[in-house]
């Protein structure tokens, strides 16, 4: 009986969250983004009280929302600026001795993926590779080649350089 008490008061919390913002007057976007979204979605009537109830109790049941807002997936996204950088390091981490010898030698497949991931344009890759064998160099001389301090000098090169055009990140 307690068990049923908690679950009909969590009930209406949920239904009064669902009422208040649809009271607030801001348009009807529904509970965002997550599993609870996606699964519920083409429930008939779905800008309904009670569908979005059913998305929001998901969501919040599961914590799909913060995964999906985290990971751009269920339905989630955003303007992927920090997965894009997410990537580059990752990318840097797993290459770092490819990356460190293709940046000598000023040529690579692994140094065009870093390009790539980095937003340099296909054109302007030569110019990137030119670039990071001298950035290579004054990463060398003074000693700290590790992927973090290549990703930075890549990224302080590209700002420097104005011919290397980042694309946008979108």
């Amino acid at each position: 009986m307690k068990k049923l008490s908690m679950l009909a008061i969590a009930g209406m919390f949920v239904a009064m969250q669902g009422g208040i913002a649809l009271a607030a007057g801001t348009p009807d976007t529904g509970p965002g983004c997550g599993l609870g979204k996606e699964l519920w979605k083409n429930y008939p009537n779905a800008k309904t009280k009670g569908s979005q109830i059913l998305m929001a109790t998901t969501n919040g049941s599961f914590g799909t929302q913060t995964f999906g807002i985290s990971t751009g997936t269920l339905g989630c996204t955003d303007d992927g600026r920090v997965w894009a950088e997410q990537k580059v390091t990752m990318f840097a981490e797993l290459n770092s001795e490819a990356l460190a010898q293709e940046m000598a030698q000023g040529r690579g497949e692994h140094l065009a993926s870093m390009a790539t991931l980095l937003g340099v344009a296909q054109p302007q890759h030569t110019a990137f590779f030119a670039m990071a064998q001298e950035r290579y160099a004054a990463l060398s001389g003074a000693g700290d080649l590790s992927p973090a301090a290549m990703v930075k000098a890549l990224n302080e090169g590209i700002s420097a350089d104005s011919s290397l055009v980042k694309v946008a990140l979108n």
